[in-house]
């Protein structure tokens, strides 16, 4: 394919996507394939010589449809929003043509520098405080992550080797179980990236019992931390979450970082759904406290119009996470060393894309206020569900709506839920997905499409008051 003919296809696929966008609403938001549908659709090796444009371009309907599920149907409101805009498409295509790999700051300067400045720009725009900022001269700054699972995990490994460095230099001979010994704490809310991260980092992992608005308080981490101390185990990390995924809680980050504080442990805050929901000022008190934590990280690529993958950290203190991941061979040197960023040391992969190409079309194209009315937007059709619970008697509120998500369930036993669920989703109008604390099952409503209407929140209520008659009768 040359440059006229890339033209050509680009603006043919340029045209399909502007299709497929504006007319998702007609198309089923789950598909009924079954596994294994792919692999007979296609030849059973690559072609010998090149096909043609056009029948790659007609392969996409015949092949790939039919096996995708929807994610910015209005009709989706299952886990949490993927971001989209035609922004951010444009800033993956420009980022696709440069293909630069920015490991180091020489490999390609903009690409790094870019991602400080705008790193910056949407810490202020959060309220982020400012010691987390380059902009602001001291130690902090803003790293693009892949997703919050690898943030939460480079926050722990450069937990694990603060601690067992700062162990070696109080003991010259350190015993070698010493990390076996390490112990790290998370509510029993948090994402399942969490105890994930503590099998990769092989450290223990303790969840602290919620309370009863599914929150981790300050009292019971201190007492997990001296029982687990008593026990001879090295408490060093902690994870806070704002906005915890099985029902949208909100851990108390100003108890947690005062605790952390006094038994120096490294305090990361988790705001991945609920992070981009603080370029509103309103919604800031959800992160109370958070000029306590060590390292912040949220996904403007679930919320904030931003596309997959593009998760933002801040590090208190960017030196230490250096320090944890600096490997610096000669043919990765150069002569600018020290004077900006090598985000090689702020990461696990070497390689990276220019994903701040993305934030910065982004936040240029829809402005503060832009992005502040689509958050609140979102926030009033999930208000607007709620009140569509509350309002028949047959159906509870599992916890009070705060942001974009609605937890919900019939009064029944839990078999009744799951029928609910399971006759919602292969009715293919809407799509949900259940969640359960505490051997309580429930459904979660998530606004999740930037193109949802006040119109698609009484469809899909419409079909859940539909599904229920049919749950009932039965």
């Amino acid at each position: 394919m040359d440059a006229d003919q890339f033209r050509a296809a680009s603006k043919e696929m340029t045209e399909f996507i502007a299709s497929y966008l504006s007319n998702i609403r007609d198309r089923r938001v789950l598909p009924e394939v079954a596994p294994g549908y792919l692999r007979p659709l296609l030849p059973p090796r690559a072609p010998d010589t090149p096909d043609e444009w056009s029948d790659v371009m007609a392969d996409i309907e015949r092949v790939i449809m039919p096996g995708v599920t929807h994610w910015h149907s209005p009709q989706f409101h299952a886990y949490f929003p993927t971001g989209n805009s035609y922004p951010a498409i444009l800033a993956d295509m420009l980022s696709d043509a440069i293909g630069c790999i920015g490991f180091t700051w020489i490999s390609s300067p903009a690409c790094t520098e870019l991602e400080v400045v705008m790193m910056d720009w949407l810490g202020q725009l959060i309220g982020l405080p400012p010691h987390f900022l380059a902009s602001s001269g001291g130690k902090g700054g803003g790293v693009i992550q892949s997703t919050a699972s690898e943030a939460t995990l480079v926050a722990m490994l450069s937990a694990r080797a603060k601690t067992l460095k700062h162990l070696k230099e109080g003991h010259p001979d350190p015993a070698a179980s010493d990390a076996l010994k390490l112990v790290a704490y998370a509510s029993d809310q948090a994402h399942s990236s969490v105890e994930r991260a503590g099998m990769l980092a092989g450290v223990k992992l303790h969840q602290v019992t919620s309370d009863d608005s599914f929150a981790m308080r300050g009292a019971a981490l201190r007492e997990a931390i001296v029982k687990d101390k008593q026990l001879g185990l090295i408490p060093f990390f902690v994870v806070g979450t704002v906005g915890a995924t099985p029902a949208c809680s909100f851990d108390n980050l100003r108890e947690i970082g005062t605790v952390a504080k006094e038994f120096h442990l490294w305090h990361h805050v988790d705001a991945a759904y609920a992070g981009s929901a603080m370029v509103c000022e309103e919604f800031r008190y959800l992160m109370d406290g958070v000029e306590l934590a060590d390292s912040f990280n949220f996904n403007p690529h679930k919320w904030l119009l931003v596309n997959f993958d593009c998760s933002a950290m801040w590090i208190k203190d960017a030196n230490e996470l250096v320090d944890a991941f600096n490997v610096d061979p000669l043919y990765l040197k150069h002569e600018n060393q020290g004077q900006m960023p090598d985000y090689r040391h702020w990461q696990i992969p070497l390689g990276r894309r220019f994903r701040s190409l993305k934030l910065w079309f982004v936040m240029r194209m829809y402005g503060r206020v832009g992005l502040q009315a689509h958050i609140r937007k979102q926030v009033g059709l999930a208000h607007q569900f709620e009140n569509h619970v509350k309002g028949d008697s047959r159906f509870e509120i599992i916890l009070p709506v705060t942001l974009g998500l609605v937890c919900f369930r019939l009064k029944r036993d839990n078999e009744v839920n799951e029928a609910l669920l399971k006759n919602l989703n292969a009715g293919g109008v809407i799509h949900l997905v259940p969640s359960k604390i505490r051997s309580t099952y429930f459904l979660r409503f998530a606004v999740c499409s930037s193109m949802t209407e006040p119109y698609d929140v009484d469809k899909a209520w419409e079909e859940v008051l539909r599904q229920t008659e049919i749950i009932l009768q039965e």
